[in-house]
């Protein structure tokens, strides 16, 4: 793609950057075929390709960003399939980052709105403020049937999405899991020291998830340490355009877990929700122009890994098989197109006495991408259906995935079992059976409850 920006725009490293993403498209068009806004609504403008070129006008004009543009980037999820799809290479999550950077700084949106993304800006990733707003959105439930919907749409009003946000609350909260600052020794010898991210909504809903990550860990001789001074690590903040908040986070857990690597050294930084992991792994870059954060950062996103990375060099133990239990892996955008981790979760069940079922179109979106199915719950919705149906199709007894948005989002939709791949994989090796098939009810799959 040819692009016409002046030297005084090049000397801007964002600019720069962009104009090397945006010289990397051909036009192809490839992206279209994966883009689930583009699937549903059949937009050029709601394609990797049509979002490109309002991106380009925009950053090479140096104008304020329109109503238009703001509309189609509110609709991409950040699904990265795109970036799966692509020939050429485009780092369309680099460039649309960027729009959302500028949509934040130069475009005044609706007072309601504004207000809206201020409230998930500042709750989601506080999780004593997220655990309150669960509480009074339990109490807040029984009376959404009065609120004002309108017609679904593409271009959702304050009501819907507040209906939306209390229909994806549980009805109850699970107690609270380890406390930051926990140190969870090795059984045996010690073969690893590593940190757990704790998580923000995660911690909240499902803390049932890290501890079964605990519970292999430590089974396997791997020291686990949870970080006393751990901040959200800024994803959501980040895909909101609100780099100011997510950048001071990420500068927070910098410093907190290579002062824990100075104190008992650490072989890795390991995360159980992919969308957190993909933003940390990404540290590096969005730090490198901090001269006091630009190296440290580098060095955090090298040791970030996900979960199931780390525990495919284990060589875990089985100590039960389940092939009777047919497991439907849904594939995490953030893992599958953020962090290129595609068979080896799939591997890891297969191995460990669980028959694994590919889903149908996965590569699409089940709807959740951080605060877009609030944002955008219509959408989100048609995404979460067209996931659900595809998994039917495979008669399994229960769901795995690797993020917990996507498990919230799956399990409002179906009746199957919804867990996190790790509960699967402490279960197979000598932990107890997954007892929740979402945040907020007991599995009652009859298949699951057979030892």
């Amino acid at each position: 793609m040819k692009t016409e920006f002046s030297p005084a725009q090049l000397a801007d490293p964002d600019i720069a950057e962009a104009n090397t993403i945006l010289r990397k498209c051909v036009h192809c068009g490839f992206c279209t075929a994966t883009c689930p806004t583009y699937v549903l609504l059949g937009d050029e403008l709601d394609s990797p390709r049509g979002r490109i070129y309002l991106i380009k006008e925009m950053l090479e004009k140096d104008r304020p960003p329109t109503a238009e543009l703001v509309k189609h980037i509110d609709r991409c999820l950040s699904c990265l399939a795109c970036m799966t799809t692509c020939p050429s290479g485009v780092n369309y999550m680099h460039l649309v980052d960027q729009a959302r950077v500028r949509i934040e700084r130069d475009y005044k949106r609706p007072p309601l709105e504004r207000l809206l993304r201020a409230v998930l800006a500042l709750v989601l990733p506080r999780p004593k403020l997220f655990r309150a707003s669960m509480h009074l959105a339990r109490l807040a439930r029984p009376f959404a049937s009065l609120l004002p919907a309108g017609a679904a749409s593409a271009s959702p009003g304050l009501f819907r999405r507040i209906k939306a946000m209390l229909a994806l609350a549980p009805k109850g909260l699970p107690p609270a899991g380890s406390r930051p600052g926990s140190v969870f020794p090795a059984q045996g010898v010690r073969r690893g020291r590593v940190a757990l991210l704790q998580g923000c909504a995660q911690q909240v809903l499902a803390p049932r998830i890290n501890e079964a990550a605990i519970r292999l860990l430590t089974r396997h001789g791997v020291e686990v340490v949870l970080v006393k001074d751990e901040q959200c690590c800024g994803a959501l903040t980040h895909h909101m355009g609100r780099d100011a908040e997510a950048l001071a986070s990420a500068r927070a857990n910098i410093t907190a877990w290579l002062a824990e690597a100075d104190r008992g050294g650490l072989d890795a930084i390991l995360v159980t929700t992919s969308g957190c992991g993909t933003v940390i792994k990404d540290y590096g870059f969005l730090l490198r122009q901090d001269r006091d954060f630009a190296a440290a950062a580098a060095k955090v996103s090298a040791l970030a890994k996900d979960i199931s990375e780390y525990i495919g060099e284990l060589n875990l133990s089985p100590a039960a098989r389940h092939d009777d239990i047919i497991v439907a892996y849904h594939a995490a955008c953030s893992l599958q197109h953020g962090q290129k981790i595609t068979q080896l979760p799939k591997e890891l069940l297969s191995k460990n006495g669980f028959v694994v079922k590919d889903v149908a179109e996965s590569h699409l979106c089940c709807g959740s991408a951080g605060t877009y199915n609030i944002l955008q719950p219509d959408i989100a919705n048609k995404l979460r259906d067209r996931k659900v149906a595809n998994i039917a199709m495979v008669k399994p007894d229960v769901i795995a995935a690797g993020n917990i948005g996507c498990m919230v989002q799956i399990a409002s939709g179906t009746s199957v079992p919804v867990v996190h791949t790790i509960e699967l994989l402490d279960w197979a090796t000598g932990g107890p059976q997954p007892g929740l098939s979402g945040p907020d009810r007991l599995a009652q799959s009859e298949t699951l409850n057979r030892r």
